[in-house]
C-alpha cells in the first residue's frame, strides 16, 4: 500500500493536472500565451482587444476589426508586462483575423488544432479579456458550423463574448485552438448567440504570411521544446528524486 501511495504521490507531482477538469488543464497551459492587444487609434480613442502568441518569436492573431485604424499598437502579457510596439503583419480578405509581430524571443505559445474536425455540441474554452479583464476564462459548446452566401464558415459558440473579447481563442478539450472569437449578437431577448472564426483560416493567412509554425503545431507526436512538455519532465526529474528518499526512507 505504501508503494502504491508513493506512485500516487509521484504520478500527481509529473502530472499536476491530473483530475482536474479540461476547463481548469487548458486554462493552465494556455492562459500565459493569451494577451491584451492595447490599440491607439488615429482618432485618439483607444480600444482594447484580445489576441495570442502563436510562435515563440512574437507572431500573435488576433481579429482585424480590432486594429482597424490604429496609429499604435503593444501587447499587455497575461503578467501584466507590456511589450513595446506591435507592427500589423497582414490581415485576411475575406474573414475576420489579422497578424501581428513583436520583437520577442522564447515566448509561450497556443497550439493550433483543425476546424475542419469541428462538430457541433462539442464542448470548449475561450480565454479572453471582456471589459478588459484580463485571463478571463469561459466554457460552452460549439452551437453550429454555419456556412455564409460567400462559402466560408463561421462557428457559432455559447461561451459568453463580452466587448474587449474580440480575437480570443477558442479551444477544444485537447487543448487547442479551433477558431478565434470576433462578433455576438446584442438585442433585447438574445442570449449567448456568438460567433468565430475558424482556426484553418489562421493557418492560411499565417502560410501567405511567409511564416511557418513550430513543428507540433501539425504533428500529434509529443513537442519535445514546448513549455508544457520542458515542465513535465522537470516534474518527472523531480518525482523520481522524491520517491528515491521516500525508498532510502522507508529501507533505513
Amino acid at each position: 500500500m505504501r508503494i502504491l501511495l508513493l506512485i500516487t504521490i509521484g504520478l500527481n507531482i509529473v502530472f499536476p493536472c491530473w483530475g482536474q477538469n479540461d476547463h481548469v488543464r487548458i486554462a493552465k497551459q494556455n492562459t500565459p500565451a493569451v494577451v491584451a492587444i492595447n490599440v491607439l487609434k488615429k482618432d485618439g480613442s483607444t480600444f482594447t482587444g484580445t489576441g495570442f502568441i502563436v510562435t515563440p518569436d512574437g507572431l500573435i492573431a488576433t481579429n482585424k476589426h480590432v486594429i482597424q485604424d490604429a496609429l499604435f499598437i503593444n501587447i499587455t502579457f497575461n503578467t501584466g508586462v507590456v511589450s513595446g510596439e506591435a507592427h500589423p503583419l497582414s490581415v485576411s480578405s475575406n474573414v475576420d483575423l489579422a497578424l501581428l509581430k513583436i520583437d520577442a524571443v522564447f515566448l509561450p505559445y497556443v497550439i493550433l488544432g483543425d476546424s475542419d474536425t469541428v462538430l457541433p455540441g462539442q464542448t470548449i474554452t475561450v480565454i479572453g479579456n471582456p471589459r478588459r479583464l484580463q485571463n478571463t476564462i469561459s466554457s460552452g459548446l460549439i452551437s453550429q458550423v454555419r456556412q455564409k452566401a460567400d462559402g466560408t464558415l463561421w462557428h457559432q459558440i455559447s461561451a459568453p463574448i463580452s466587448h474587449s473579447s474580440s480575437g480570443s481563442p477558442v479551444f477544444n478539450s485537447e487543448g487547442k485552438v479551433i477558431s478565434i472569437a470576433f462578433a455576438s449578437y446584442v438585442g433585447e431577448g438574445d442570449q449567448n448567440l456568438n460567433f468565430s472564426v475558424p482556426v484553418n483560416y489562421l493557418k492560411q493567412l499565417i502560410e501567405n504570411a511567409g511564416y511557418s509554425l513550430p513543428e507540433n503545431f501539425s504533428s500529434a507526436t509529443s513537442a519535445d521544446n514546448s513549455p508544457q512538455t520542458n515542465l513535465i519532465w522537470a516534474h518527472l526529474k523531480k518525482s523520481w528524486s522524491i520517491l528515491m528518499r521516500l525508498l532510502r526512507i522507508k529501507k533505513s
